[in-house]
């Protein structure tokens, strides 16, 4: 019941809640990011939802379209600008997906969206992470993410595919709470960037 009624409810609720209050905030971040990236404040990536529907995630725009002689993107690293930088830390960069959250693209609570170069990477057990919603937080984000492979991270996808519950959830919010306050691996940081995957560890 929960999984397939009061999961989205809960979503809606939250999400709705969450964009309402925190819209003035939002607003400055938007102007800031408006002003320093020439008129795009926003990143959007299409990305496999549930059952592989694809989606646009959105996330504040945090990295420059700087690229090197031969036309290709810098390395992240070199992208990210000082105001991206401070976004990323506290994870704010993450927040427009509660947008995502209120159209059903995304749970609060759920395996997070990867690429879609990755897919025919993926075993048919890794898969089963697009039975359910994508998440803005996941198992996975509160047990290490960039500092854990692959292969433990799609085992803890499926691990909360699952075991979903009510009382998961709270928990993971919990601890993504906790891993915000403290600035700790719940985003992608200078010291520990998120590999791309290759089909292996």
């Amino acid at each position: 019941m929960y999984k397939n009624f009061f999961k989205r409810i809960l979503d809606l609720l939250i999400a709705t809640i969450g964009l309402i209050l925190t819209f003035p905030f939002l607003f400055i971040i938007y102007i800031i990011l408006y002003k320093q990236n020439r008129g795009a404040a926003f990143f959007f990536q299409e990305r496999p939802g549930k059952n592989q529907i694809p989606f646009n995630i959105i996330k504040f725009k945090t990295m420059s379209d700087a690229k090197s002689i031969d036309g290709k993107l810098l390395p992240d690293n070199q992208r990210i600008t000082k105001a991206g930088k401070i976004i990323r830390k506290l994870s704010i960069d993450e927040l427009p997906q509660l947008l995502n959250v209120f159209k059903g693209d995304m749970s609060l609570i759920g395996p997070r969206p990867l690429l879609y170069k990755y897919m025919p990477l993926y075993s048919e057990e890794q898969l089963r992470r697009h039975n359910v919603r994508p998440g803005i937080t996941g198992w996975a984000q509160v047990n290490g993410r960039n500092a854990i492979s692959w292969t433990r991270k799609f085992e803890l996808d499926i691990e909360y595919v699952n075991n979903l519950s009510l009382f998961l959830d709270i928990k993971i919010l919990w601890l993504t709470f906790i891993k915000v306050i403290k600035t700790e691996g719940v985003n992608q940081t200078d010291d520990r960037p998120m590999m791309p995957f290759d089909g292996s560890n």
